[in-house]
């Protein structure tokens, strides 16, 4: 994020590279760079005759080249943006030879989604010295609820902690489908205010007491009651909650439960630190530590990756998902 800032305060201070390639596996911030290059770099009078889009699959790196060697006319620079450029994987190195030599009045952006190129090679070295280059990288499951809490922060907004735990465990970690959510709420609840659960499930439709962080604390409570409640509305509604999330979400859990136990500082910050989660949630994996000594946590990782082979049709064909759940749910808390 410190990157994507740097970036876009050099293009606002006039320090604009003839070359941008913005590649990696998380597409989110390929996407507001290019964006904001589109929206920026040229005056709207400029952008008609100075500004072109082409698509990876449509083109050719030769293609490429000629567009970006063109003059400006009547204005200083102009900008082509290539989108969908990993559709050109297998003749992207051809671009070395214009990035030795880039058009000094060209802004050339190329969009590398979910792919990188090779660091060893020409391509990538040329463009580092002569251009800028950009790596999305996805965040793992425990950056995203703080890249939540960023995001909204930016824009005066905070969250509570289990709602922005029921957006990551709802929408996985692509940070463009959780931006549109965000968007969403923020045309709905005024700006310097708090989002909480009851919010997250009246606008975008996630149970605040039926998801997987709540199954998820109700077995390190060895709460069965509400563990059986939960199960049963996921076998009700197998489509919004399908179970390898709900296994892969536990087997998380409960590796982080297991590392708890290895830790001989068992302080709030440590742990927080150790395992990498906020804060807040500390107090859940005491619980469950105290509830699951290191024995039966590693029992239930065996169990949780017997039911992930299990969800797949190996060894239990035609076998409901639900009973899946119903039946790991049983071994975990008995």
């Amino acid at each position: 994020m410190d990157e994507v800032k740097q970036i876009v305060t050099d293009i606002k201070n006039g320090v604009i590279k003839p070359i941008y390639f913005l590649m990696g596996e998380e597409p989110y911030y390929i996407d507001k760079i290019s964006e904001f290059i589109d929206k920026n770099v040229l005056a709207e009078e400029e952008k008609g005759f100075n500004q072109m889009v082409l698509y990876g699959r449509d083109v050719t790196i030769e293609d490429i080249v000629a567009n970006a060697k063109r003059f400006p006319m009547m204005a200083e620079r102009q900008v082509v943006i290539v989108k969908e450029a990993q559709d050109l994987s297998r003749t992207i190195e051809k671009l070395a030879d214009y990035a030795e030599n880039p058009q000094p009045s060209t802004v050339l952006v190329v969009c590398y989604k979910y792919k990188k190129i090779d660091k060893r090679k020409k391509l990538y070295k040329i463009v580092a010295k002569n251009g800028t280059i950009f790596e999305g990288k996805k965040l793992y499951e425990n950056q995203v609820s703080d890249w939540i809490r960023r995001v909204l922060a930016g824009a005066k907004y905070n969250i509570e902690p289990k709602a922005a735990q029921m957006l990551v465990e709802f929408l996985g970690t692509d940070l463009s489908k959780i931006n549109n959510e965000l968007e969403k709420l923020k045309l709905i609840i005024p700006s310097e205010s708090q989002i909480t659960a009851d919010q997250i499930e009246e606008n975008i439709g996630i149970s605040k007491e039926f998801n997987n962080f709540e199954l998820r604390k109700a077995i390190g409570t060895r709460n069965v009651v509400k563990t059986h409640m939960i199960i049963n509305y996921f076998a009700q509604n197998p489509k919004d909650n399908p179970l390898v999330v709900t296994i892969s979400l536990l087997y998380s859990f409960f590796s982080q439960v297991l590392q708890y136990h290895g830790l001989s500082d068992k302080s709030q910050r440590n742990v927080a630190s150790a395992l990498k989660i906020n804060p807040y949630f500390v107090k859940d994996y005491t619980e469950a530590a105290h509830n699951y000594p290191m024995k039966k946590v590693s029992r239930i990782i065996t169990l949780l990756r017997d039911a992930d082979v299990k969800s797949k049709g190996v060894g239990a064909a035609n076998l409901p998902q639900g009973d899946i759940l119903k039946e790991l749910m049983v071994k975990i808390m008995g």
